[in-house]
C-alpha cells in the first residue's frame, strides 16, 4: 500500500490534494473541477496495474525497499500512567515485567493513521499480549497513553474517549500545532518503545 499511494503522489502531482493509506486501501483525494476525471483515473489505474506486477514479480524473492524512519518513544509502564497493566497481566498469564518486556521489544510499522490527528496504528503486537478491547470504553483516555488492543498498539495524542487497554504513557506529543510539522509519526514509519523511570515529565 505504501508503494502505491507513493507512486499514487506522484504521478498524479498538482492535481492530487491528499493520498490516505490503510490497511487495504488507498484513497485519493483530488480537485474535481480542476482535474479531466478520466485521465486520472485511467492513469491512477496503470499504478494500480503497475503495482500488481510489483508484486507478483517479488513475491518469491525477499523486497529491497529504503531503511524506515525509526522513532523512539519513552513509556512510564504501569501504575497511574498504565492502569491496565495488572490486568494486562493477569489476563495473559504472565507477570507486568513480562507483558513490558514483551511491549518493548518488538518494532513496530506503522502501517496508518486515523481515528484522531496523529494517532498511529502500528503493528504487528505479540500475539501473547493480544486482547480484545475493552468491553466498555473510557471515557476519556489521558495525552500520551500507549495502548495496545488486538495485534496493534498506538499512542494516543491528545485527551479522547478509547476502548484500549492502557498499559503506559509517554511525554512525547504524536500531534502538535506548535511544531512545523506536527505529526510525529507518518506511515511506514518503525517505532520503538523505551521503558523509562522516573517523573513522567508533561508539557501544555
Amino acid at each position: 500500500m505504501l508503494w502505491l499511494a507513493d507512486e499514487m503522489r506522484r504521478r498524479g502531482g498538482a492535481r492530487i490534494r491528499d493520498v490516505v493509506e490503510s490497511y487495504c486501501a488507498v484513497t485519493v483525494h483530488f480537485d474535481p473541477l480542476g482535474t479531466d476525471v478520466d485521465e486520472l483515473m485511467s492513469e491512477l489505474g496503470e499504478v494500480m496495474a503497475d503495482e500488481e506486477h510489483f508484486s507478483e514479480s517479488v513475491s518469491d524473492e525477499p523486497v529491497t525497499s529504503p531503511s524506515p524512519r525509526l522513532v523512539t518513544v519513552p513509556v512510564h509502564y504501569g501504575g497511574s500512567h498504565g492502569p491496565d497493566l495488572a490486568v494486562v497481566a493477569d489476563q495473559v498469564g504472565c507477570t507486568e515485567a513480562d507483558v513490558i518486556d514483551l511491549h518493548a521489544s518488538e518494532t513496530y510499522r506503522i502501517y496508518m493513521l486515523g481515528f484522531l490527528p496523529g494517532f498511529a496504528y502500528m503493528g504487528s503486537l505479540s500475539p501473547q499480549l493480544a486482547l480484545p478491547r475493552l468491553a466498555t470504553p473510557r471515557v476519556e483516555v489521558p495525552r500520551g497513553s500507549v495502548g495496545i488492543s488486538g495485534r496493534q498498539t498506538g499512542v494516543y495524542p491528545m485527551a479522547a474517549p478509547g476502548g484500549w487497554h492502557l498499559i503506559g504513557r509517554t511525554a512525547l506529543r504524536p500531534f502538535d500545532l506548535r511544531r512545523e510539522d506536527p505529526f510525529l509519526f507518518q506511515t511506514g514509519d518503525a517505532v520503538r518503545f523505551e521503558p523509562v523511570v522516573g517523573t513522567l515529565a508533561t508539557t501544555g
